[in-house]
């Protein structure tokens, strides 16, 4: 009987409940401005925690309106390269390896080797 009951329904696609008792909960509208003058009014429930911005359909970051400062991210520089091979090796050390490889590619183009100049 249950079979039958089920057939020609997607199951998971049409919820079988009614929103016959549901009681949504309380709701507060907040405004959002950002600095094209964009407002933004979205609705939250009174429970939730309101984001200080939030943002805006034109891509910039929208501020609350009355609302506290949003609080600035500490940003790190950005680690290059350079900066992590000179946390593993000295520039002495650098300048040794960069002769010994321009020795070896001179060589293998069949070129003399020069001498080492003085600092």
């Amino acid at each position: 009987m249950a079979e039958r009951s089920l057939r020609g329904t997607r199951l998971g696609a049409l919820s079988m409940e009614t929103d016959e008792n549901v009681v949504p909960s309380e709701r507060q509208l907040v405004k959002y401005v950002c600095p094209q003058g964009h407002v933004s009014e979205l609705p939250f429930s009174i429970e939730a925690d309101v984001p200080p911005s939030w943002e805006c359909r034109c891509g910039l970051d929208a501020k609350l309106v009355d609302g506290p400062e949003p609080e600035a991210k500490a940003v790190k520089p950005a680690r290059t390269h350079w900066d992590m091979l000179l946390e593993r090796r000295s520039i002495p050390e650098l300048e040794e390896l960069l002769q010994e490889r321009l020795a070896l590619l001179r060589e293998s183009r069949g070129e003399k080797p020069r001498r080492k100049r003085s600092a």
